[in-house]
């Protein structure tokens, strides 16, 4: 039955699903009437409490997500609706990821989609997408602070071989990030590698990112800037790497 999704979590529609035992992990899609990026499948625990379930992705009939052995799930609008991103070509990317608590916006209603995005932010982003996983212990870069909002995340990129920082025991937290950096960051976390080489001029095939690039372009996370050129050294906006994030996850 088709359920149309409300902003209002008291209001939303409740669906439950009841899978065979032992069925494992298995992706099931709700019929959503109005479905957009900002929408999101919101499980409802035994004692109530709600959590929002980041892998929920929009579909052209509603939502998908993966679940075992059964759930209860709302489906909730959770579009935050920035001022500055309305008319944005990122608009879709930023509703996607703000709505499932990947990135925040600068404020309530303001994004930022065009201001640079720095290191920190990004592993920070990742992370949260992971499920804010509690690292094993906590990095121990100059430039880290353990009370940052990113520290637990730069500690878990470490520990998944993300990142190694930038070199003399630093992270660079605040340092710019490019878009050899992202794709890179973006493609330790989640992709693999594949047999296609990147075809850029500005690519060389022995970069630390040349791995990253042709799994970014096989898998239509990016397509490079035009002219044959990826831009490695391009700083990377704030709509720019949510793009690359929304691209990602979808085709995960």
């Amino acid at each position: 039955v088709e359920v149309k999704a409300t902003r209002d979590s008291s209001t939303a529609p409740t669906v439950k699903i009841e899978l065979p035992r032992n069925s494992g992990d298995t992706k099931v899609e709700i019929p959503v009437s109005n479905a957009t990026p900002g929408t999101v499948a919101v499980l409802v625990h035994a004692d109530g409490t709600e959590e929002i379930v980041k892998n929920s992705l929009p579909t052209e009939d509603g939502i998908q997500l993966t679940v075992n052995g059964g759930a209860t799930v709302k489906i909730v609008d959770n579009s935050k609706d920035f001022a500055d991103t309305r008319n944005h070509w990122a608009k879709d990317a930023i509703d996607f990821v703000s709505a499932r608590g990947l990135v925040n916006g600068m404020s309530a209603t303001i994004y930022a989609p065009n201001a640079t995005c720095t290191r920190g932010q990004i592993v920070t982003f990742l992370w949260r997408a992971a499920g804010s996983p509690a690292p094993k212990s906590m990095s121990s870069f100059s430039d880290v602070s353990a009370d940052s909002y990113y520290a637990k995340a730069v500690a878990w990129a470490v520990e998944n071989g993300i990142t190694t920082g930038t070199g003399d025991g630093k992270f660079s937290p605040d340092a710019t990030c490019t878009r050899a950096q992202s794709v890179t960051f973006l493609f330790r976390a989640i992709g693999k590698l594949v047999d296609s080489k990147a075809e850029f001029s500005d690519v060389l095939t022995d970069s630390y990112y040349a791995n990253a690039v042709a799994w970014a372009v096989e898998n239509g996370v990016t397509n490079g800037i035009g002219d044959g050129l990826f831009g490695p050294d391009n700083s990377c906006t704030r709509a720019q790497i949510v793009t690359f994030l929304f691209r990602a996850y979808q085709g995960k």
